[in-house]
C-alpha cells in the first residue's frame, strides 16, 4: 500500500495503512496479520532501506504479484533477538547462509522474504545484516504451517536456510547495520498489531451489541439492564482509548518524529484491551458465545497473540519503562 506508483503501489501513508489493517481485523485477524506484516514491516523497509534496483525489482514483487515475509525469530531467540544464530559468509561474489528462523509470518506464501543473518559473529549482534532472499531459492527450506490457537489463516512456519546461496547485491542497507534496522521497523510493525487488535476488538462488540438488543430475558432487552449497559461502556470507552494510542503512534509515524514509547504503548494497551473485550463479548452472549456457530470463540482465540508477537506484553512494559527513564532523566 506504502510503495509509490512508480513501483506499482498505492503511495499510501502510514495512518491510511494502519486504517485499512484496522478494518480487515474487523472480519478476519489473520489476513490483516498478512497486511501488517507485508506492508509495515516489509513494503516500508524496501521502499525506506532499499536501493534503486532493489526497489525497482522486488517493491514491485510486492505491490502486485506477492507478499513479503520478515524473518527475525529463531528456536533460541524470541526476545532477545539479538541472539540470533543464523550466518551469512561471504565467499567471493555470493552470501551463504545458514541456520533455522521459527514463528516466522507469510512464510507459507511469501515471494520476498527479509532475513536477518549475521556476517561477523565475532561482533556479535554488530555483525547482523539483512539479505533477500528469494522465494524458490534452493537454499531455503519451508516447513509445514504451526497448528495454532488462533489466526489459523496466517501461515507461520519453520524455515530453514541450508547453504543458501544469495548475490552479494542483496545486501539491504548497510553490513553490521541490521540490528538497528530490526529495532525500528519492529516499532512500526507494532503500530499495525495495535491496529489489528483494535480491529478485532470492534468486530466482536459489532458482532456482540446488536444481539443484545434482540435476546430478551424476563421480558427485557438484554441491553435495557443497567449493569449491562454499564459493562458494555466501559468496554467501548477502553477501546476507543486504544484506538487513540494507535491513531497517535501512526500520526508520529507520518509526522517522523520518535515513536518508541508511543509504538510500545499503543501495541501493550490494545492487545490487553482486545483479549478483555473480546472474552466479555462472549460472557455477554451467553452459551451461544461458547459455540462456533457464532463468530466469538474466534474473535476471542485470534486477540491472544497480540500480546505475546512482535514484542510481547512484558518487553512492551520494559520499553515503556526505559523511555520514561530517558526523559526523566534527561
Amino acid at each position: 500500500m506504502e510503495a509509490p506508483a512508480e513501483y506499482g503501489g498505492s503511495e499510501f501513508n502510514f495512518m491510511t495503512t494502519i486504517l485499512a489493517i484496522e478494518e480487515i481485523a474487523k472480519v478476519d485477524a489473520a489476513v490483516a496479520a498478512l497486511v501488517d506484516i507485508h506492508n509495515t514491516l516489509v513494503v516500508r523497509f524496501f521502499k525506506i532501506m532499499g536501493n534503486e534496483a532493489q526497489k525497482q525489482k522486488y517493491l514491485n514483487i510486492l505491490s502486485t504479484q506477492g507478499a513479503g515475509s520478515y524473518c527475525l525469530s529463531e528456536p533460541g531467540s524470541g526476545s532477545d533477538a539479538f541472539s540470533l544464530k543464523t550466518t551469512a559468509k561471504l565467499e567471493g561474489d555470493k552470501y551463504v547462509l545458514n541456520g533455522t528462523k521459527m514463528w516466522i509470518s507469510n512464510s507459507d506464501i511469501a515471494k520476498v522474504f527479509i532475513v536477518m543473518a549475521n556476517a561477523a559473529p565475532e561482533k556479535g549482534y554488530k555483525g547482523i545484516t539483512c539479505f533477500i532472499v528469494d522465494g524458490g531459492n534452493p537454499g531455503l527450506t519451508i516447513a509445514k504451517k504451526e497448528d495454532k490457537l488462533g489466526i489459523k489463516a496466517s501461515g507461520t512456519c519453520v524455515l530453514h536456510f541450508d547453504n543458501c546461496e544469495i548475490p552479494k547485491e542483496n545486501v539491504i542497507g548497510e553490513v553490521g547495520q541490521g540490528y538497528k534496522y530490526a529495532i525500528q521497523y519492529l516499532n512500526e510493525g507494532r503500530i499495525g498489531i495495535g491496529a489489528q487488535m483494535i480491529g478485532l476488538a470492534q468486530g466482536a462488540l459489532d458482532a456482540t451489541i446488536p444481539y443484545m438488543f434482540e435476546r430478551k430475558q424476563f421480558n427485557q432487552q438484554l441491553y435495557s439492564f443497567q449493569a449491562v449497559q454499564h459493562q458494555v461502556s466501559r468496554l467501548v470507552t477502553e477501546l476507543e482509548s486504544a484506538r487513540l494510542l494507535v491513531y497517535n503512534a501512526a500520526r508520529l509515524v507520518d509526522a517522523k518524529k520518535p515513536i518508541i514509547k508511543e509504538a510500545a504503548m499503543a501495541k501493550y494497551y490494545s492487545s490487553e484491551v482486545a483479549g478483555k473485550v473480546t472474552s466479555q463479548c462472549i460472557d455477554l452472549m451467553g452459551g451461544v458465545g461458547f459455540t462456533t456457530d457464532y463468530p466469538h470463540e474466534k474473535y476471542y482465540r485470534d486477540a491472544k497473540i497480540g500480546t505475546i508477537y512482535e514484542g510481547t506484553t512484558n518487553m512492551m512494559l520494559h520499553t515503556i519503562s526505559k523511555m520514561i527513564q530517558k526523559e526523566y532523566e534527561h
